[in-house]
């Protein structure tokens, strides 16, 4: 199968910190890629060495079947984390500006600019200027700037960072939909949710290192499914009978109902049925599969504390932007 991305043994460090030390990735034509891990994990060093923002120390990037972005630039759509418009510029002239930049007609871009604005929920913006629009609004109108050239290559960097959930799920359609259209989708994320929603293989990089590489779908058979989602019938069952079913490690309170956490190894069928028969449910069932936490049993293996656990967690969670080792 022809590549859209291959990066072989890449480096980059700033000063004494390793941002990214020796990560190998090949993204297939046509795929929809997540790159997730914490603020500071490696993932936007990594995506400005694709786009040849920045040069690796050592290893070889291909992109598109060329040796740099450079060379097949018209080709390949970027959303970068840091937003950027021309903020003097009326919306309509800035979007037709940036498609004729990647070789896209002007009477072309004026055709495609009012229909993909409206699609983005952005109508009667084309003559306004950029500096006009709320930040949410702008984001919006530089997601459009990267898709209008309708590429082969989509890359996004943490494309969702400071929407509002409506948004969120309008850009979510707009990425599918590109994917879809025949292009290959690059997502770098710290939110995992939006990966597991999206993507159909994951790669998680962690301090600089790829520690993870799998399709999503091939994560439900690796990793074993400890966890039960339990309402009782009767409100006031006896709980301690569900804490006694035998492959039962711990039963905690989430809402109205409760969570069962079972020993490693336990077979959830089996145990589901035992829990069913020692307390009549309301609603028993296994719990989805989070990528949160599948990085948190990688990366905190061996851990003698849950503090480095929790620190990672509240790293996932957090909205704040990366760095420039990010």
């Amino acid at each position: 199968m022809e590549q859209a991305l291959v990066l072989r043994d890449v480096r980059k460090s700033f000063g004494a910190t390793k941002a990214v030390d020796g990560i190998n990735l090949t993204v297939p034509r046509g795929a929809l890629y997540g790159v997730i891990g914490p603020n500071g994990a490696g993932k936007t060093t990594c995506i400005r060495m694709i786009m040849s923002i920045l040069f690796p120390d050592s290893g070889e990037l291909s992109v598109l079947g060329r040796r740099s972005a450079l060379q097949a630039k018209d080709r390949i759509g970027y959303l970068p984390e840091e937003r950027g418009v021309y903020r003097k510029m009326k919306v309509g002239a800035f979007l037709i500006y940036m498609a004729q930049l990647k070789g896209v007609s002007r009477d072309e871009a004026a055709a495609r600019v009012p229909r993909m604005l409206e699609s983005m929920n952005l109508p009667g913006t084309d003559g306004k200027l950029c500096e006009d629009l709320s930040k949410g609004m702008l984001q919006r109108v530089q997601f459009i700037a990267a898709v209008v050239h309708q590429p082969d290559l989509l890359i996004l960097d943490e494309p969702f960072s400071g929407q509002d959930p409506v948004s969120v799920r309008l850009l979510r359609e707009h990425i599918i939909a590109e994917h879809r259209r025949g292009a290959t989708v690059l997502l770098s994320t710290h939110v995992m949710a939006n990966a597991e929603e999206m993507c159909q293989h994951v790669v998680m990089i962690h301090q600089g290192h790829k520690v993870l590489d799998e399709p999503v779908a091939g994560l439900r058979r690796q990793f074993d499914r400890r966890t039960i989602h339990f309402e009782p019938l009767d409100p006031g069952a006896d709980l301690s009978r569900l804490r006694a079913v035998p492959g039962v490690e711990r039963v905690d309170t989430v809402g109205e109902g409760y969570t069962v956490v079972l020993v490693e190894g336990t077979d959830p069928a089996g145990a589901i049925a035992r829990l069913a028969a020692a307390v009549p449910p309301a609603r028993v069932e296994l719990a989805r599969l989070r990528l949160e936490d599948v990085f948190i049993r990688i990366v905190s293996q061996g851990a003698t504390s849950s503090e480095a656990a929790r620190a990672l967690r509240a790293g996932l969670r957090a909205p704040g932007a990366e760095g420039a080792v990010a």
